[in-house]
């Protein structure tokens, strides 16, 4: 039988078909000794994850969508996170990302860590930082980081390729001669989680996965209760 979506000779799905998952040590995971605390567990597996030496731990996709509900998603650097369980991420506000957070502020993060098995999911609302706390990420990035910052025009078409090393030199030139130029646009998001599922695959299937939501309304402290899923 001929799987949907597939022709009889479909190269694409043999070589999906021949590739092999878990192929590697999976550590183990333990829902019930797990911290009351999503951000606790995040950053155990985070520190986990630098240790076992797993490719840019750091990167998460951010999932966010028009105001017409028509998603997209991309793959960005954590830039950090904090007590209250906001996962901070910048880009320019003038990106696409940027004008579908400004149009719909409700957007997902997700990790995944292949060497260790390991998924965490994160959705909440993002908003946008401070105009010094958003400086200050610009500021602290490399210099070529910022010459694209500084450049701009992010998701734009680029109708001339020639106009991009020509914009490139220009930046760097500006930046050479104000060291502390911020791109007016950079901004920095904190995404306040209101749920966070940390997931942990297993070779025989008996994946985990363990989910941690918010309970409480705005004025009662919003504490923090988790349960296990189906995988």
């Amino acid at each position: 039988m001929t799987e949907p979506g597939s022709t009889p000779d479909d190269p694409v799905r043999d070589m999906l078909r021949r590739l092999r998952v878990f192929d590697t040590d999976l550590p183990r995971f333990q829902p019930d000794q797990t911290p009351a605390d999503p951000l606790a567990l995040f950053t155990e597996w985070l520190a986990a994850a630098i240790m076992a030496g797993v490719p840019e731990p750091h990167v998460m996709s951010l999932a966010t969508s028009d105001a017409d509900g028509h998603p997209s998603s991309r793959m960005l650097i954590c830039r950090g996170v904090d007590p209250p369980g906001r996962w901070f991420f910048a880009s320019s506000s003038t990106s696409r990302k940027g004008r579908e957070l400004a149009a719909c502020p409700h957007a997902a993060l997700g990790f995944y860590w292949p060497r260790q098995g390991r998924q965490i999911r994160i959705r909440g609302q993002a908003t946008a930082e401070s105009a010094e706390r958003s400086a200050a990420d610009f500021l602290a990035r490399s210099t070529e980081s910022r010459v694209e910052g500084l450049v701009g025009h992010q998701s734009a078409i680029l109708a001339d390729p020639a106009d991009q090393p020509a914009a490139i030199t220009e930046a760097r030139a500006r930046i050479a001669a104000d060291p502390d130029l911020v791109a007016p646009d950079w901004t920095l998001y904190g995404l306040l989680a209101e749920e966070v599922e940390f997931w942990q695959g297993d070779r025989d299937r008996q994946h985990i996965r363990l989910r941690y939501h918010r309970t409480g309304g705005e004025h009662t402290g919003r504490q923090w209760a988790k349960e296990r899923l189906w995988p």
